[in-house]
């Protein structure tokens, strides 16, 4: 039965490159005209390939239909949060998860810091969104022009001699974002607050979510906070694997191990 199961599953992969015939399948899984048919109307009678006129096999709507139910029900944060939580009891320092939303980033989750001090934000707030690490990531991920068009639209207030002063100077720092997938605020928005922060990313390879890590000068310095990159890097690699339903990267070290 499990290969059976697993005959008929591997005939979805090599319809998704294009619509095969009969003998196309049975070639590709190594088995007899008769075997692939049988497969084939199996998934044929539940929606998942459907036969042309020219008797070719293509992937069926029903198909289509069930993936796009199953990523609107998907829960970014109730995903994410096991592994904010892990990567917190680690590192002792606040953790966030953030979306783009109708032309604001907005904090979504957040786990606190253990330390005595800490920085001040809240769920559902908007972050400053042209200094925030989470705020490049996810804008850094827009369509060029549509980059370009919000950028121009914003204000840029210098909160800090750090802050970025204009859309010229955003747009090369999101185009450095894009092109690295990482980003930091040292002490743009805060001078005493840093923070660092990746992507999370769906199936399609798009990013729905940026997570951060933030801490106070006091507590850790802007060098020792990105010596914790790489770990937050895997952290939102593995809350991307989730997310999009990837098999697990072996070759990982797990969110709870040490850098």
């Amino acid at each position: 039965m499990s290969q059976t199961v697993d005959r008929a599953l591997s005939i979805l992969p090599l319809l998704a490159q294009g619509p095969a015939d009969l003998g196309q399948v049975a070639e590709r899984l190594g088995v007899h005209k008769s075997t692939a048919l049988r497969l084939l109307r199996t998934l044929h009678e539940h929606g998942l390939v459907y036969r042309q006129e020219d008797q070719r096999y293509r992937l069926g709507a029903r198909l289509f239909a069930l993936a796009q139910e199953a990523v609107e029900n998907l829960d970014v944060r109730e995903i994410a949060h096991p592994h904010l939580v892990s990567l917190n009891e680690q590192i002792g320092h606040t953790v966030h998860l953030a979306v783009y939303e109708e032309g604001e980033v907005l904090y979504i989750d957040k786990v606190e810091s253990r330390y005595p001090v800490r920085m001040y934000s809240r769920i559902g707030k908007p972050v400053a969104i042209t200094v925030a690490a989470v705020a490049k990531l996810l804008l850094a991920d827009l369509p060029e022009p549509e980059r370009r068009t919000l950028a121009e639209k914003l204000d840029y207030p210098m909160y800090t001699s750090r802050s970025i002063p204009n859309a010229a100077a955003f747009l090369k720092e999101l185009a450095v974002v894009r092109e690295q997938g990482w980003a930091c605020d040292l002490g743009g928005h805060e001078e005493s607050i840093n923070c660092i922060g990746a992507s999370i990313r769906g199936a399609d390879g798009r990013v729905v979510a940026a997570m951060s890590v933030s801490a106070p000068n006091v507590v850790v310095t802007a060098e020792e906070l990105l010596t914790l990159l790489p770990l937050v890097r895997r952290t939102a690699d593995a809350v991307s694997r989730e997310y999009s339903g990837a098999a697990p990267d072996s070759t990982t070290v797990p969110p709870k191990e040490a850098p």
